[in-house]
């Protein structure tokens, strides 16, 4: 047997495990303050779902995707994203029906074919949100500022974070200019490597976002969207923009910032911080997909969200020296003397536990010095000591760990009293 987890994935052990459930907290306080509401889809769905959605000239149908047969002779594929899957369960259970909206945030694995490297792997973790049935410009500053607040809620500091944003126009007035770009790119092939002339046939918007140095140069010579954008795409960015002023949160305009799947359309954004990643710096992004319901051949339904990467988050706050809250596992030990009273230390354990206070006792024959350093370890507040002659007197010790003061206290007040010193 090969005891190793699949390359690409990682255990979440108990330290990492508890950061994942702090995001996931955050988020839920946050999002929750804004309207959200939760939903869980599928870690699999029909193939069809992500094809249509993201596009078969994406990097990620045409790589990435972990697809298969099932035993029905279906093709199935694991989520590698999570918009797709909330649009399609939106669609099916009519959650935009008569001009309803549906606000929604997700948390949970995705999965992509990837080579695996610092904040990238082939099993990662996201958490997002997702507006159905929005299209005013006010709908983009909200989602945007709540990835902003969450990212400070966790403590990131504003000064090390970047907003990028920028606008990919719509059917109006993108059409043309891809095809612009695409005659760009023939043009220049020879500066361009070989999947730069590659999207040229299939993506060419992408183009903007190769790291090759010799690409990012030739590319900074093409035309921008933003200086083309029809009437009304233009009037949707200024406006967007104008509502984060308001609000005096700081960004970016970035031509370049395209991203990587088919289905976006208008506001598209990002948010990267400065240390911690390397290149792979972005933590969180998102945008507008007004088309991706028309995709799956439902009505026209004006969509946008975000996704943030919980392995790329916890290395921005690692760098940024934050540490997550770790709660305490024991508020008091239960410390037996010798083990004619190991039945009355369990029952007290249970008593306190069934009170709502976190109790914990030795279930490996310590000795009484040994479990006085097991509750330290445990960052139990009190220790709760009892022997023959506590048992024979109706009582026990209650120790606290701070102060060193211990006092007696009646087996048959032992809720009271421990809640009323923990306070």
């Amino acid at each position: 047997m090969n005891a190793q987890a699949p390359k690409g994935t990682a255990d979440m052990l108990p330290d990492v495990a508890r950061a994942w459930e702090h995001l996931q907290r955050t988020a839920q306080d946050l999002f929750s303050r804004y309207g959200y509401e939760p939903v869980y889809t599928p870690l699999f769905e029909h193939t069809e779902v992500f094809t249509r959605a993201i596009g078969e000239a994406t990097d990620i149908v045409s790589k990435e995707m972990y697809t298969f047969e099932d035993k029905g002779g279906r093709s199935i594929t694991l989520r590698p994203e999570g918009t797709a899957s909330v649009v399609r369960a939106s669609l099916e259970h009519n959650l935009t029906a008569n001009g309803a909206q549906a606000k929604l945030y997700y948390a949970g694995p995705m999965f992509r074919y990837e080579r695996p490297q610092k904040g990238r792997m082939r099993q990662f973790w996201q958490i997002g949100i997702e507006v159905l049935g929005a299209a005013e410009p006010t709908a983009d500053a909200e989602v945007i500022t709540v990835l902003w607040r969450y990212f400070e809620a966790l403590g990131l500091p504003a000064e090390s974070m970047r907003l990028l944003l920028n606008s990919m126009g719509d059917e109006n007035c993108r059409p043309a200019y891809r095809d612009s770009i695409a005659t760009f790119i023939r043009e220049h092939a020879r500066g361009l490597c070989e999947e730069c002339v590659r999207r040229a046939e299939t993506n060419p918007l992408r183009a903007f976002d190769c790291k090759n140095p010799g690409c990012r140069e030739v590319m900074s010579a093409a035309s921008l969207l933003r200086d083309e954008l029809c009437d009304e795409c233009a009037a949707h960015y200024a406006a967007v923009k104008a509502h984060l002023d308001a609000l005096g949160i700081p960004y970016v305009e970035d031509s370049t910032l395209v991203r990587g799947l088919d289905y976006y359309t208008r506001t598209v954004f990002e948010i990267q911080v400065d240390a911690g990643l390397g290149s792979q710096n972005a933590i969180g992004g998102g945008g507008r997909y007004d088309r991706l319901m028309e995709e799956y051949d439902g009505p026209p339904t004006p969509g946008l969200g975000f996704a943030l990467g919980f392995e790329r988050t916890l290395l921005a706050m690692q760098a940024a020296g934050i540490e997550v809250p770790a709660p305490s596992r024991a508020e008091v030990y239960i410390a037996r003397v010798d083990d004619s009273v190991t039945a009355e230390v369990f029952a007290l354990a249970q008593r306190l536990r069934d009170a709502g206070i976190a109790a914990e006792l030795d279930h490996q024959g310590r000795s009484l010095k040994s479990q006085f350093k097991q509750a330290d370890r445990l960052g139990a507040r009190f220790v709760a000591v009892l022997g023959p002659d506590e048992v024979a007197a109706g009582e026990f010790t209650l120790r606290d760990m701070g102060t060193k003061e211990e006092t007696r206290v009646a087996m048959s007040a032992a809720e009271a009293t421990v809640a009323a010193s923990l306070g």
